[in-house]
């Protein structure tokens, strides 16, 4: 049912004077001009119709909107800002199709909007709608080379140490409780506790070192526990265990604390916590994790950004993937894929590096959607492929569940294997075999035990395995992928021009709008850069390259 706030409106024409003005103003054009000139209307109100207020109120162009949002991502403005853009910038009213005197609109309205669009995928209907735009002009088009990689984005939330954490978690539902049931909560108050929780809380570094820690911990867990009785007491509200911020304590004490056998509250071993996907950093954010990468820690979310990398057209971004930070790479790979089977935007060949590429995603990107998925496979690790010498993995080969050593021996035993959560297929060898092998120092350097393989659980995958590890090392192979190290250009874009490191909303649906808006605007730049930069200078050699080119 459409709202009643519903008025589309049609910008199709430019006011004339709004034409005459930013032409003379600006005679070469800006972004939002080329944008508007090259792409016409890039939201239209019709495919929109959703985002518009359902409340009664009265509905700005839902249109409008997107585009103001992905021109003041591109510039990396507040929505204050923004808002003061629309009533003054020539070339945003030409971009909008309004007059010189349009009065624009309340700064509040932006806020609004982009909490429309983390509903129902509206944020991904606007990459959508972009990209049909860009098909249309023939800047983008199925079936060339794409790229992807990821990059770490914090959490709009304070980093909190453990002490910090549930002392924050304490005061966050001591706030909502006095709010919610001031009368139920005032008789249990204790004189220390607006010492302790009546502001935000920081914690430096204790005197007393670990156990004053600990002793810490311990206090502000029987605070906390005094609140949760109480809460889950008989005589209770039942309203009061469903606040946010009281469920978001009693899962943080679960996480933090225990009972010992003497029936005390006691406060948890770092190492004895749950995992780092199930609790949480912060109360504000409980979508946030912590992850580490490398030699990079944060507390946030991971970024998935896939662009198109074609020689005759500009680079784009066509998917933006927005995950838990604890959520791998190669978890990504299929629903990209998939994600642009629906688009109609699949390419020929998706270049990755090895975080986004196992042999059953080769297999899979090819069967299901004939992409030539290519990055580097895991190597082989055992001991023989990492000195170099002896018998790898790769110098037995296999047919028909049986595999063959170099001395022509035939496996003993095939059986399924479990490693890790993966499923796998041992093969061994028979032990008089091994023990009597003139070689066998170069196979195994087990003393008693026979050779023992563990190869994926099927010779397709096998066979796959096999040949991306011995294709890799050639210069053919690592030309064609030399292209990937583009995508690392375009994360640092996001990052530096338009702000992806840090999310500037809270929650995992909210943060993925920035993302989409950043990718969008990024779009916008680029789609400018490469109208106003003549062909011929688009791969300028510096004076130095073209000398050494020359002499060779």
């Amino acid at each position: 049912m459409v709202a009643v706030s519903l008025r589309p409106e049609s910008h199709q024409r430019i006011p004339i004077r709004t034409v005459r003005t930013a032409r003379a103003a600006c005679p070469n054009g800006t972004p939002a001009m080329l944008i508007r000139d090259r792409l016409d209307v890039l939201f239209k109100d019709t495919e929109f119709a959703r985002l518009y207020p359902a409340d009664g109120r009265p509905g700005l162009s839902p249109g409008q909107l997107a585009l103001v949002s992905v021109l003041q991502f591109a510039e990396n403005l507040s929505d204050r800002a923004a808002a003061d853009a629309v009533r003054t910038r020539i070339d945003w009213k030409y971009a909008l199709g309004l007059e010189l005197d349009d009065p624009g609109f309340d700064y509040s309205v932006l806020c609004e909007f982009r909490a429309r669009l983390a509903e129902d995928g509206g944020a991904d209907r606007l990459l959508e709608a972009m990209l049909g735009r860009l098909v249309e002009a023939g800047l983008l088009k199925a079936g060339g080379r794409q790229r992807t990689d990821a990059t770490h984005v914090l959490a709009a939330v304070r980093f909190l140490s453990r002490l910090e954490l549930v002392g924050e978690s304490l005061r966050a539902a001591l706030e909502e409780l006095a709010e919610a049931a001031p009368g139920w909560l005032a008789p249990l108050i204790e004189p220390e506790w607006v010492k302790r929780y009546g502001r935000k809380v920081e914690v430096g570094k204790l005197p007393g070192g670990k156990a004053e820690v600990t002793e810490r911990a311990e206090q502000t867990g029987r605070d906390g526990r005094k609140i949760l009785a109480a809460a889950w007491a008989a005589s209770a509200p039942p309203h009061l265990r469903l606040l946010p911020q009281v469920e978001i304590l009693r899962q943080v004490w679960v996480h933090h604390y225990y009972w010992d056998v003497q029936g005390r509250l006691r406060w948890r071993d770092g190492h004895a916590l749950p995992p780092a996907h199930l609790r949480f950093d912060s109360p504000y954010d409980t979508e946030a994790h912590y992850c580490v990468k490398r030699d990079t820690a944060w507390s946030g979310y991971r970024v998935h950004l896939t662009e198109s990398c074609d020689q005759e057209r500009p680079e784009l971004v066509v998917h933006v993937a927005t995950t838990h930070s604890t959520v791998q790479d190669v978890e990504v790979t299929a629903l990209i894929h998939d994600d642009l089977a629906e688009r109609e935007l699949l390419p020929r060949e998706h270049v990755v590096d090895s975080g986004y590429v196992t042999p059953a995603h080769i297999e899979r990107a090819a069967r299901m959607h004939g992409i030539t998925l290519l990055g580097p496979v895991v190597p082989d690790h055992s001991h023989q492929a990492k000195a170099g010498s002896g018998f790898a993995k790769s110098a037995f080969p296999v047919d028909r569940q049986q595999a063959t050593c170099p001395q022509g021996a035939v496996s003993r035993e095939w059986r399924p294997l479990r490693i890790s959560g993966h499923d796998y297929i041992q093969v061994k060898f028979a032990k008089g075999d091994c023990l009597a092998c003139p070689v066998r120092p170069q196979c195994t350097s087990s003393a008693t035990q026979p050779r023992a393989l563990a190869l994926l659980p099927t010779r397709e995958l096998h066979e796959i395995q096999m040949r991306n590890r011995l294709e890799q090392a050639t210069d053919e192979w690592q030309h064609r992928y030399a292209i990937r190290a583009g995508i690392e250009a375009t994360l640092s874009q996001n990052v530096r021009t338009h702000g992806l490191r840090r999310s500037r909303y809270r929650g995992l649906a909210r943060t993925h709008v920035q993302h989409v808006l950043t990718a969008l605007a990024c779009n916008v730049a680029r789609v400018a850069d490469w109208i106003n930069t003549p062909p011929t200078a688009r791969r300028r050699s510096s004076h130095f390259r073209a000398l050494c080119t020359a002499a060779t």
